[in-house]
C-alpha cells in the first residue's frame, strides 16, 4: 500500500505565492518520476511539472519561470513552489508518482488533490 498526500493549497491573491507538498508513504522501495497535474473546472487534467529521481525537471510552458519543482528523496516528498500566481492557475492540483513497492511492483499512485484558488 502506498499513499500520496498533498498539502499547501489555499486561496491567494494574484501575484502571490503558494508551496505545495506531496508526501508518499507506505511500502516504498523507490520512486521514479513525481508529477504535478492540475484540473480546472470543466477542463481536462494537465501536466504542470515533472521531476525525475535524479532531479531533472520539465514544466508546462504556462508555468515556466514562475513554478519551481524539487524533491527530497529521503523524505519521499516533492514540493512545488508557485510564484507570481495568476487567476488562470486556479485548479485542483494532483500529485502522481511512479512507485516501486517493497514487493517490487510498480504502481502509478495519485493523491486526493488540493485546491488552489487565485483571486484577481
Amino acid at each position: 500500500q502506498v499513499q500520496l498526500v498533498e498539502s499547501g493549497g489555499g486561496l491567494v491573491q494574484a501575484g502571490g505565492s503558494l508551496r505545495l507538498s506531496c508526501a508518499a508513504s507506505g511500502s516504498i522501495f523507490s520512486i521514479n518520476d513525481m508529477v504535478w497535474y492540475r484540473q480546472a473546472p470543466g477542463k481536462q487534467r494537465d501536466l504542470v511539472a515533472r521531476i525525475r529521481s535524479g532531479g531533472s525537471t520539465n514544466y508546462a510552458d504556462s508555468v515556466k519561470g514562475r513554478f519551481t519543482l524539487s524533491r527530497d528523496n529521503a523524505k519521499n516528498t516533492m514540493y512545488l513552489q508557485m510564484n507570481s500566481l495568476k487567476p488562470e492557475d486556479t485548479a485542483v492540483y494532483y500529485c502522481n508518482a511512479d512507485v516501486k513497492t517493497t514487493a517490487r511492483i510498480v504502481l502509478s499512485c495519485w493523491g486526493q488533490g488540493t485546491q488552489v484558488t487565485v483571486s484577481s
